[in-house]
């Protein structure tokens, strides 16, 4: 019965031209619409695959979290010029977002879909590295991390959290962590275009008009100067899974315009920039390992990573920021993991700091350059 469900899907895919992808936040795909380098931003599909009713079993090949679009001929997982490099939207741990995607009209399949933040920074700098291709492998291993990170339909209080009327109790499709869409055959909102019952043409898809589709979802207790949010939308009616991501950042104040903490009151914590130059290859990261369980105490594997989100050819700079308690004194070094896990530490002497215990407005700096 699967085969022939899936059989017939695949034959289904040939005859239907769009799909769908994330919209808010400004995904990857959008940018690369509004620049004029992808001509159907809807067209990002990963197939054919097992799409139902195991909503968790298609692998991501090539696709990886943040979509292939083979149409266009290009790879969402690699920034670009106009994508990648910088965070589109700021929110702090515990929000609770609008997030939306649009859905072709004439390619609304079905089915059940998912936001998603990977919290192992490693395995997200692998798509945030420029010039930098993921293999298959670590686009494997990013989506699974990204399915262990699900931003589940219940996390936000009023949402109403349904099963798919196209699953059946006992079913691997019977979750309400994911989004549904509605019934496929519905005779009325039918499948994915009734979620928000917009008129055709809400959004933008390049072949038959868009209908958005909006949901909320809670920011997870996690802080990162920039990391990504992925949607993963199953297919019902094909083999097909849609994989889409947005450039993000959580941190602590939301980057919002509050007003700053007096500079002569005492803090309990302080953010603590750690601006580093460090020249590294591709597929290499740059890890901060301290004497503090914050930093890992001196276990790499456990110790935070910093993001390259703002290296460039002429300023090879690897940047974090972390909480820190005000008074905290510790030592630390830098370290460069690289793609098979080996560990290459900076040379002697340990490097040493003092977290001030007065508050300063958008906390404190620390520079520096690898010490060979």
């Amino acid at each position: 019965m699967k085969a022939n469900h899936i059989l017939a899907a695949i034959s289904l895919a040939s005859m239907v031209n769009a799909h769908g992808y994330l919209t808010v936040p400004k995904s990857r795909t959008r940018l690369g619409t509004e620049v004029g380098i992808d001509t159907c931003p809807e067209c990002t599909i990963r197939e054919p695959v097992n799409a139902w009713p195991d909503v968790e079993e298609a692998t991501v090949g090539r696709s990886g979290p943040c979509g292939f679009n083979a149409r266009v001929g290009v790879d969402y997982n690699v920034p670009s010029t106009h994508w990648g490099n910088e965070p589109v939207a700021t929110y702090k741990p515990g929000d609770v977002v609008d997030v939306q995607w649009c859905v072709d009209h004439n390619g609304d399949h079905g089915g059940m879909f998912s936001y998603r933040i990977c919290q192992d920074q490693d395995l997200v700098n692998k798509l945030l590295t420029p010039g930098y291709t993921p293999t298959e492998a670590e686009k494997q291993a990013a989506e699974d991390c990204f399915q262990d990170g699900i931003l589940p339909c219940s996390d936000v209080p009023g949402q109403t959290c349904e099963f798919s009327p196209d699953c059946s109790p006992g079913q691997p499709c019977w979750r309400n962590d994911w989004f549904t869409c509605n019934a496929f055959g519905a005779d009325h909102r039918r499948a994915c275009q009734g979620v928000d019952n917009a008129p055709v043409g809400s959004c933008y898809t390049s072949i038959a008009g868009g209908f958005p589709v909006t949901t909320r979802v809670r920011i997870p207790d996690y802080v990162s100067n920039h990391t990504l949010l992925s949607f993963r939308w199953n297919s019902w009616q094909t083999a097909q899974v849609y994989l889409t991501c947005a450039d993000i950042a959580i941190l602590p104040d939301g980057g919002s315009a509050a007003p700053p903490p007096d500079p002569g009151a005492p803090c309990t914590s302080m953010p603590v920039t750690f601006d580093q130059v460090v020249t590294t290859a591709p597929g290499q990261t740059v890890k901060i390992v301290g004497s503090i369980p914050r930093l890992g105490s001196w276990n790499p594997a456990s110790a935070p990573s910093l993001s390259a989100a703002r290296y460039t050819s002429t300023d090879h700079l690897w940047t974090t920021t972390l909480e820190l308690p005000a008074g905290q004194a510790f030592q630390y070094k830098f370290v460069i993991v690289g793609s098979d896990g080996a560990v290459r530490w900076e040379s002697d002497p340990n490097r040493s700091y003092t977290v001030p215990t007065t508050c300063q407005s958008g906390g404190v700096t620390v520079g520096g350059t690898w010490r060979r």
